[in-house]
C-alpha cells in the first residue's frame, strides 16, 4: 500500500454527508437573509420550532414558519416530528451543504448570492470574536488560531488539498453536531473558515 491509499475514499465519505445544491431554483430559494439565518441556527442548535428559532434570530414565529416551509419545499429542512402548527419542530436534512462549480452563468450567479450571504454572516462573527476575545479565558484565546499561507499549486492539486481537508474535518467531529451527549465537557461551537483562491490568473495554456 502507498501512503495515499484510502484518501479518496475518506474524502468521498466526508463529502457524502453534505447536501450538494446545484439547482438554480433551490439556490434562489436559499438566497434570503432569514432563510440563511434559519439554516445556521438549525445547524448549530438542532431541531427547534418556528417560535424557538424566531427568538434566536430576532424574527416573528409567523415569518420563521413561512420561511421554514419554503426551505422544506426545496428539501433543505424537514419536520422533526411532534407538535402542531408553529410548534412543529424542524431540522436540517443534511449535516451541511456544498455548492459545486458549474458552467451555467445563471446558476453561478445564484450560487454567488448564496455564498455572499453566508460569508458576510461568518465574517461578521469573526469580527465579533476579534472585538470580544479579551473576555475569553486565556486557554481559548491561545487555542483559537489564524494563519495565512501562500503556495504555488495546480488546479488539480488545490482540488485534492480541499478534498483532503474535508475528509479530515467532517468525520472527526460530525457526531457532536447532532448528538449533544457526544460533546465532551467544556466543548463550545467553533467556526473554522478555510478560503483557498488564486491571487493571479492562470498562464495562457494555448
Amino acid at each position: 500500500m502507498t501512503p495515499n491509499d484510502g484518501k479518496g475514499d475518506r474524502a468521498a465519505s466526508a463529502l457524502s454527508q453534505l447536501r450538494e445544491i446545484s439547482d438554480v431554483r433551490t439556490l434562489r430559494a436559499l438566497a434570503h437573509p432569514v432563510r440563511v439565518s434559519l439554516v445556521e441556527v438549525l445547524s448549530l442548535e438542532g431541531p427547534m420550532t418556528a417560535t424557538q428559532a424566531g427568538e434566536l434570530i430576532g424574527e416573528s414565529p409567523t415569518t420563521c414558519s413561512f420561511h421554514l416551509r419554503q426551505l422544506a419545499k426545496y428539501g433543505i429542512v424537514e419536520e422533526a416530528g411532534g407538535g402542531k402548527g408553529r410548534e412543529r419542530p424542524w431540522k436540517m436534512t443534511s449535516l451541511g451543504m456544498t455548492i459545486p462549480t458549474t458552467d451555467d452563468a445563471e446558476t453561478e450567479l445564484a450560487a454567488g448570492a448564496v455564498s455572499r450571504l453566508f460569508r458576510e454572516r461568518q465574517l461578521a462573527r469573526y469580527q465579533q470574536w476579534l472585538e470580544s476575545r479579551a473576555i475569553y479565558p486565556k486557554r481559548w484565546r491561545k487555542a483559537a488560531g489564524e494563519s495565512e499561507h501562500l503556495f504555488y499549486v495546480t488546479a488539480e492539486e488545490l482540488e485534492s488539498l480541499n478534498e483532503e481537508l474535508m475528509a479530515l474535518l467532517i468525520p472527526r467531529f460530525s457526531d457532536r453536531r447532532t448528538d449533544p451527549a457526544a460533546r465532551p465537557p467544556g466543548a463550545v461551537p467553533v467556526e473554522m473558515l478555510i478560503f483557498a483562491y488564486p491571487i493571479a490568473p492562470p498562464p495562457d495554456e494555448r
